[in-house]
C-alpha cells in the first residue's frame, strides 16, 4: 500500500491544490454572448479573481461576473454605478445630428472612455429609468452594464446586484493568443 501511495501522492496534492485554486483563488471562464463587444467578444477565455472582493472593494469600470437572478447563470458586464449614487443617462444631440449618451454619477459627468460611440448612443434605446428620472442605489446596490449597451442584458432590465452576487474580477483574457493579458479597457 505504500508503494501505490508513493507513486500518487504527487498527483493527489496537484489535484488538491487545483480544486482550491479553482474555487477560491482564480477560474477560467469562456465569455458568451455580444454583450461585452468590443472589450471582450463570444469565445474569448478570460480569468476570474475570485479573491479580490474578499480583500477590496469593487470599484466603478471593473469589468465583473456576477450571478444572474435569472436561472443560475454568470454574466460578464462592467460596474457603472456604487452602492449610494446616483445614477442618470442623458442623451445629447450633436451636432453632426447623431445622439450620444452621457453617464452622471451624483450630478457630475463621468466618461466612458471603453464605450464606442454606438454603444454610448444606444444607452437609452429601451427608456429604461436610468435615462428618464435617474436611480438611486442603496447601501449594498451595484449597477452594472455590458459595454454592447443595444444587445446587453443587464441592470438595465434585471435590476441591481448586492455584493453576494458577485463571483470576481476579470482583468486578464487568456485566448485568443493576440490579445493575450491584461484586458486595456
Amino acid at each position: 500500500m505504500k508503494k501505490v501511495w508513493d507513486a500518487i501522492k504527487d498527483y493527489v496534492y496537484i489535484v488538491i491544490a487545483v480544486i482550491l485554486i479553482r474555487t477560491f483563488l482564480v477560474t477560467p471562464a469562456i465569455v458568451s454572448g455580444p454583450s461585452m463587444d468590443d472589450t471582450l467578444e463570444d469565445g474569448q477565455l478570460v480569468v476570474i479573481n475570485k479573491l479580490i472582493y474578499r480583500v477590496s472593494d469593487i470599484k466603478r469600470f471593473d469589468i465583473v461576473v456576477v450571478n444572474s437572478d435569472t436561472g443560475n447563470e454568470k454574466i460578464i458586464k462592467r460596474v457603472i454605478g456604487l452602492p449610494g449614487e446616483t445614477i442618470k443617462y442623458v442623451v445629447a444631440s450633436e451636432s453632426d445630428g447623431t445622439n450620444k449618451g452621457e453617464l452622471y454619477i451624483n450630478n457630475e459627468l463621468v466618461k466612458e472612455e471603453f464605450l464606442s460611440e454606438e454603444a454610448s448612443s444606444k444607452t437609452c434605446i429601451d427608456g429604461t429609468a436610468i435615462c428618464h428620472d435617474g436611480i438611486t442605489l442603496g447601501e449594498d446596490e451595484y449597477f452594472v452594464m455590458g459595454d454592447n449597451r443595444p444587445v446587453s442584458k443587464d441592470s438595465r432590465s434585471v435590476g441591481t446586484f448586492k455584493k453576494e452576487n458577485f463571483v470576481g474580477r476579470v482583468k486578464y483574457r487568456l485566448y485568443p493568443f493576440s490579445k493575450f493579458g491584461k484586458i486595456d479597457k
